[in-house]
């Protein structure tokens, strides 16, 4: 099977690079950014202290969290619930960056995603993948960007989607959220050694896809 990793911190438009990129190459895209915000939706929907990792390990293991692809279109599923709509808010972000370091909800998910890669071509985008979820992936990219292109790039997608958003407030988030993942304890964002690094902040979408494409092409 083919694994394509690609990393890098929060707003660097790894989503939507990996989605392209597996759409182009005919893989299936996995988003464990998106699982890891649906354990967050979960925490927070039962009142879970951020910072008690006490109760986070208590009830990690207790939802049922699932990709599936509907008509094309990924579905993530939280005890059969599709919470697609309620994963990109703040509150969701902040929670999923506080609680991704516990190492209970990291075992919860990680073989999960080790599964889907063993058995399909994947390209699987978020911040450990080609360091510890998926170490042998014959491709591994880093995606970056400034912290204020980044920024106004969450900002957009808010405000498109009709939310309140304050774009000081982003920028300060997305600073403190890059602290917390690059020295968390447990798996903490950094470039593989065997990665290329890819800086996006001036590039267009097409223009990235087709960056990582050739590179990919190179690779395999």
């Amino acid at each position: 099977m083919i694994n394509i990793a690609i990393d890098g911190p929060a707003g660097a438009g790894k989503s939507t690079i990996a989605k392209k990129v597996a759409a182009e190459k005919s893989y299936i895209y996995v988003d464990t950014g998106a699982m890891y915000r649906a354990m967050a939706l979960f925490l927070l929907r039962n009142g879970i202290d951020p910072d008690d990792a006490a109760a986070i390990s208590a009830v990690c293991h207790e939802p049922d969290i699932t990709i599936e692809y509907r008509e094309g279109v990924q579905v993530v599923l939280l005890n059969g619930e599709n919470v697609n709509d309620s994963l990109r808010t703040p509150q969701v972000s902040d929670m999923a960056s506080r609680s991704s370091v516990n190492p209970d909800v990291r075992d919860k998910l990680l073989e999960l995603q080790r599964e889907l890669a063993r058995k399909q071509n994947v390209v699987m985008d978020g911040r450990d993948i080609g360091t510890v979820v998926l170490p042998n992936a014959q491709v591994k990219i880093f995606l970056t960007a400034s912290v204020e292109v980044r920024a106004k790039r969450r900002y957009l997608e808010l405000v498109q989607k009709g939310m309140e958003a304050e774009l000081s407030d982003i920028t300060e988030q997305i600073k403190e959220r890059d602290y917390r993942d690059m020295n968390r304890p447990v798996a903490p964002l950094k470039q593989a050694d065997d990665a290329i690094l890819v800086d996006t902040s001036d590039m267009t979408i097409e223009q990235v896809v087709e960056k990582i494409l050739l590179i990919i092409d190179d690779r395999i």
